[in-house]
């Protein structure tokens, strides 16, 4: 992937399109410093080697398409607080309760969100993060993403393959192809 030159501003949403295989993902993942990488990242103007790892991702929260989990229940996943997320998305108090193998990979993926979220994130790469979602909750979480963002004055890279959820979302959009991430002219 690259080189790239790249900016987002406070509050902006940039979506990236491309064909599978263009390097998305792997954008994503090594702006989140999951996968080894060189250049010049930078947080509201602090780089990310300034940071532990653990502190920037906090700060840059990265919600791939198929979120791990790694602990038995709901609860073991979340922080305490972000009640209001997690009825926003459809689940009740009891949830913190479940176990992991019991969710649907929609749940999974709706709870990893709040999982995110409860970081509050500067910035979130977003990869494809109602890909497992029926046609409601894909536009709840798009709602609450945008609500995030307004709200936390946050910026967000959203990854959708998906034409009618991109012109939904508004904001740039970044053409991906080959390793190579360009502006889209319309």
């Amino acid at each position: 992937v690259g080189p790239l030159d790249l900016a987002l501003g406070a509050g902006e949403l940039a979506q990236v399109a491309g064909p599978s295989g263009a390097g998305k993902s792997l954008l994503l993942r090594a702006i989140a410093d999951l996968d080894r990488n060189e250049g010049l990242i930078r947080l509201e103007g602090q780089p990310r080697q300034a940071l532990s790892g653990s502190d920037w991702r906090r700060r840059v929260g990265y919600l791939p398409a198929d979120p791990a989990w790694w602990a038995d229940t709901v609860g073991e996943h979340l922080q305490p607080g972000g009640e209001h997320w997690l009825e926003a998305l459809g689940f009740g108090p009891d949830v913190r309760t479940w176990t992991v193998d019991r969710l649907s990979s929609g749940e999974r993926q709706r709870l990893a969100l709040v999982r995110v979220l409860q970081n509050r994130p500067r910035v979130l790469l977003l990869d494809e993060p109602t890909a497992n979602l029926d046609p409601d909750n894909t536009l709840i979480m798009e709602g609450l993403i945008r609500d995030y963002l307004r709200d936390s004055d946050a910026a967000a890279l959203w990854v959708s393959h998906d034409a009618e959820q991109r012109s939904r979302l508004g904001g740039r959009l970044l053409l991906m192809e080959s390793g190579q991430l360009m502006e889209s002219n319309g």
